[in-house]
């Protein structure tokens, strides 16, 4: 028999076992969504928010390249729209089978404007993943903090 401590730390590791299998899962069928006919490159993410939400997004393509729009940044700007601010972590996914692809460095940006302390699921198409951080994929980052240093202009 478990004592308290021990059986609330297992139950949970399992919650957050479950919470990091669920946001796997919905960034592969978020995958399935996406618009690429250019590129032929789905991607797909889910952010998870500081209160257990979890928000999906796919990468939607342009005629016009430069107003494609990545997976990540669509799941961020669903979850503002939704009136999320803080997130804990995003999973993200495409059709690369044999190594863990991580959000470009656009996105790595966007991500960083709500904190640095973001987990970050790199997921295969077959679901196995590789945790990492934001503030690994994107070391010395320009964040909003550095604004409160400008000085003002009179």
């Amino acid at each position: 028999r478990l004592t308290g401590f021990f059986r609330q730390s297992l139950l949970h590791a399992c919650a957050v076992w479950d919470k990091i299998k669920e946001m796997v899962s919905q960034c592969l069928q978020a995958r399935d969504m996406a618009y690429c006919p250019y590129s032929r490159f789905p991607v797909g993410a889910a952010v998870l928010t500081a209160d257990g939400t979890i928000i999906t997004g796919c990468n939607v393509e342009n005629a016009s390249y430069g107003l494609t729009v990545c997976a990540e940044r669509t799941a961020v700007q669903r979850a503002v729209a939704e009136g999320h601010r803080h997130f804990r972590a995003i999973a993200v996914t495409c059709d690369i089978k044999d190594r863990f692809v991580g959000p470009c460095g656009a996105c790595r940006q966007v991500l960083m404007e709500f904190a640095s302390d973001w987990t970050v699921y790199l997921t295969k198409p077959d679901g196995s993943y590789k945790e990492t951080s934001l503030s690994e994929l994107l070391p010395l980052a320009f964040t909003p903090g550095h604004l409160t240093h400008v000085p003002q202009m009179h």
